[in-house]
């Protein structure tokens, strides 16, 4: 008989990887990571540990070797090095989801070839925008595809002719608008709200890469689906309403808001999540997958999606009967999928560098007097790694970062039962 056990590679080392390899463990798999930080949060919880670049193709070979299946937790890994790999190792997602993710420009076009509906874009720098003077806000051609430039005659363009494309682009879709980066954006960096002929020029700035203008939606709320699918079946998490600061998610509130009756998804969620299910089985995508939407009113737009566990979806861990990083396990091991329900109205709440001293106090304050063995003086005697319950209903998460810094997620702690009325009055205070 053969005892040994299955083991999932994980390409990055962050908290993602961090929670896969928990829930890997816990459904008795082993796991190996690489990172190319020796100090990176998911080799805590690793049984092998590869430290190497990304982009490194011996350090892949090492990190897959023996495995079962490799997964990937975030979508910034460098696509084509996984194609030296993808036929000698089982990359159970495959590539497509992770590369149709990293470029802003084929993943809004992609959403809309599989159905979902996305803001008015256009690529700009573009070949379109290259010798007109006047601007009349019309295009030759498709005005939604207009040639893009390269990254090459990108960053050829002066600052004059910079600011000359997007002028010509937002003549065309209209203010307010968006500017964002195609590649390499995350937490609002690479983009630029346009509301004002005040905002061009340090817009343009950003077009020193291939970027994509779309029209601003003026949404009631961002929603996200996290779904996951095996190829048959695919089930999805209660959708939950994000709120930002800063560009940066800050607040998961679940159930969103008209979305569901109670606990239990209204017609208006399913009709969003089915909308959903629908775009990852017409792109035939398996695995994990989270779909960011902005929701105006009965409408729902296409923002951006990521082929891994996503940051609106840590609550499942303790809001549902099963969690994103458990069902991706599966997925992964060759389990059957198991179909989540809430457990209760959840608030999970995102820690910054910020933020780390609160929720270093409020851990602090439950251990006090937790009974022999246990020293809490002060906030700063709590172990950068603590995972736990701290009070009734309060799960902290700190992910063992060794440098806190501003902005940076260092940990997230979900309140439930909780409702967006109750957090605010209850423990928002605690982060101002």
């Amino acid at each position: 008989m053969n005892t040994k056990k299955k083991t999932i590679a994980i390409i990055g080392g962050g908290q993602l990887g961090l929670m896969i390899a928990q829930e890997a463990h816990n459904l008795g798999a082993a796991v190996a990571v690489l990172d190319p930080a020796s100090d990176a949060p998911a080799f805590s919880e690793a049984d092998r540990c590869v430290v190497g670049a990304y982009d490194d193709v011996d350090a892949l070979e090492k990190l897959c070797d023996g495995s079962c299946a490799v997964t990937y937790e975030f979508e910034n890994v460098p696509g084509a090095v996984l194609r030296h790999i993808e036929d000698k190792y089982n990359i159970k997602q495959g590539i497509a989801p992770l590369l149709d993710s990293q470029d802003r420009l084929r993943e809004k076009a992609n959403a809309r070839i599989h159905g979902l509906k996305t803001p008015d874009f256009i690529p700009v720098p573009a070949l379109d925008f290259m010798d007109r003077e006047d601007g009349d806000g019309q295009m030759p051609g498709n005005p939604q595809f207009p040639v893009p430039l390269s990254p090459q005659d990108a960053s050829s363009l002066s600052g004059k002719e910079r600011q000359h494309q997007l002028e010509q682009a937002v003549k065309v879709l209209g203010m307010p608008c968006v500017l964002k980066t195609r590649t390499l954006g995350y937490d609002g960096h690479g983009q630029y709200v346009i509301r004002e002929d005040s905002d061009l020029e340090p817009a343009s700035a950003l077009l020193k890469v291939p970027c994509i203008l779309e029209k601003f939606v003026d949404f009631d709320y961002e929603a996200s689906v996290v779904m996951v699918s095996d190829g048959k079946n695919t089930i999805h998490f209660p959708i939950g309403r994000n709120i930002h600061t800063g560009g940066i998610l800050d607040l998961s509130i679940v159930p969103a808001p008209g979305l569901a009756d109670g606990l239990k998804e209204n017609a208006s969620g399913a009709r969003i999540a089915g909308a959903c299910e629908d775009f990852m089985k017409s792109c035939g995508y398996r695995g994990i997958l989270a779909v960011e939407l902005f929701v105006k009113g009965d409408d729902f737009y296409f923002n951006e999606m990521a082929p891994r566990p996503h940051n609106s979806g840590h609550y499942t861990i303790e809001g549902c009967s099963t969690n994103q990083y458990r069902e991706l396990c599966r997925f992964l091991l060759g389990e059957p999928l198991e179909t989540p329900r809430l457990l209760a109205p959840t608030v999970m709440k995102n820690i910054l560098g910020q933020d780390l001293q609160a929720a270093k106090t409020i851990v602090a304050e439950s251990l006090a007097g937790a009974g022999p063995g246990v020293s809490v003086d002060a906030p700063e005697d709590i172990d950068n790694a603590f995972c736990g319950e701290a009070g009734k209903g309060v799960y902290v998460h700190l992910y063992g970062k060794t440098q806190s810094r501003p902005k940076r997620k260092m940990g997230h702690i979900t309140f439930t039962p909780m409702t967006l009325r109750e957090f605010d009055e209850e423990w928002a205070y605690r982060f101002m």
